[in-house]
């Protein structure tokens, strides 16, 4: 049933608005501007309960699983929360679009592409790693506004890539929030909802955005089910804690093995390594480091080891673990293949590359032979391509 409300959500009125009017609560949190309650600024009647009609904005396999959510919200007819349900993504240079826009083709779902969001009549709109800034205008649009589903416990992480800077920065913990879309500024919004999660010792990117993207829809929905209650109850964000995830470019991949320690190194891995593989140099040439592990301590004691004169960079190659050894600031990472041209086992490295390096010169030292940290000129072309594989992989 439609009615007009003509009221703020929640107990007392909070913010005024032109001529002494009052602006719903979740206006005046969000710190928007707009119409009196109960009204779009169109003169379309509001809902005040379910069934909701929802315009999703996303991309990536983060957003499909929130999108997933709200589609099977959709097919319940018993439960009775979503009516609609209308999706906007970004262009992909890939043929089949970004997870989100496969999902939603292979579902039947209206698609639009950013900038174009429809025409339609919404209640409410919900961005789930979409990167894009919405306007106050385009907000406005939606009588309940705009929800974001945000992989961590903000302030902590705001910005684009939480997930691969929880993993990046060693966190133990850390969740999932639901906050309202402000215009200008990225997740800088109230706090609908918050829940907090360990992170799995050594878990990749990868591994915890599937934990994380399960919780976020699961979460998504429970905020719908009570949408005006839980806009009554937002809270603003803490002004302390506050930290900042920017999108990841291909220098943040390149090894500074003077600099990083062991554990460094594997968070880098384990955090960008499905997104861009890590780098370094030798001998001119740019080597991907394919697949790290860590060195078992037996090979650490290993007497022919402990004997060699290294230093960070140096590369040794031990036969019985089939592994490449490479020294970095306190100790050793192993590396299993490479790509070089190609992709190569370590014992491939070895026989090709460094044995033969040796015979030319028998009385040549590891420390000679060694990886140096990469150095990337900048380049927006770069960027731009490290972007889109972020998109396409996730």
């Amino acid at each position: 049933m439609r009615v007009l409300v003509r009221r703020c959500w929640g107990p007392r009125p909070v913010g005024g608005g032109p001529g002494g009017k009052r602006r719903p609560q979740w206006q005046a949190l969000a710190g928007l501007g707009g119409s009196p309650a109960g009204e779009d600024g169109r003169g379309v009647r509001v809902r005040e309960k379910p069934p909701w009609r929802v315009l999703f904005f996303g991309t990536d396999r983060f957003a499909r699983e929130a999108l997933r959510a709200l589609h099977a919200a959709r097919e319940n007819k018993e439960e009775e929360l979503i009516e609609k349900l209308e999706v906007v993504t970004l262009p992909s240079p890939s043929p089949k679009g970004l997870p989100v826009k496969q999902y939603a083709v292979q579902s039947q779902l209206p698609v639009y592409e950013w900038p174009d969001v429809g025409s339609g009549e919404y209640d409410v709109g919900v961005v789930a790693s979409f990167g894009r800034l919405l306007s106050e205008a385009l907000i406005l649009k939606f009588p309940y506004g705009i929800l974001n589903v945000h992989p961590s416990c903000l302030p902590r992480w705001r910005g684009p890539a939480p997930i691969i800077h929880t993993v990046l920065h060693g966190d133990t913990v850390t969740g999932v929030t639901i906050m309202q879309i402000r215009p200008k500024r990225f997740d800088v919004g109230p706090i609908l909802k918050q829940e907090v999660v360990p992170v799995p010792p050594k878990s990749t990117a990868k591994e915890l955005e599937e934990v994380l993207s399960r919780l976020g829809a699961n979460m998504l929905i429970s905020v719908l089910k009570n949408l005006p209650e839980s806009l009554s109850n937002g809270r603003q964000q803490p002004t302390e804690g506050v930290t900042h995830a920017p999108k990841i470019s291909a220098g943040t991949s390149c090894i500074k093995w003077e600099e990083q320690t062991s554990e460094q190194i594997f968070r880098l891995y384990r955090a960008i390594g499905t997104i861009i593989p890590l780098q370094t140099l030798w001998m001119d040439n740019t080597i991907k480091l394919l697949d790290l592990v860590e060195v078992n301590s037996s090979v650490l004691t290993d007497p022919k080891l402990r004997e060699q004169p290294v230093i960070p960079g140096s590369v040794i190659y031990h036969k019985q673990s089939q592994i490449l050894l490479v020294c970095c600031k306190d100790g050793w990472i192993g590396i299993r293949s490479v790509m070089l041209k190609k992709t190569l086992t370590a014992t491939d490295f070895y026989n090709g590359y460094l044995h033969p390096w040796y015979q030319k010169d028998s009385q040549a030292q590891p420390r000679q032979c060694r990886f140096q940290t990469l150095r990337l000129p900048t380049k927006k072309k770069q960027e731009k391509k490290i972007v889109a594989m972020q998109q396409c992989i996730k």
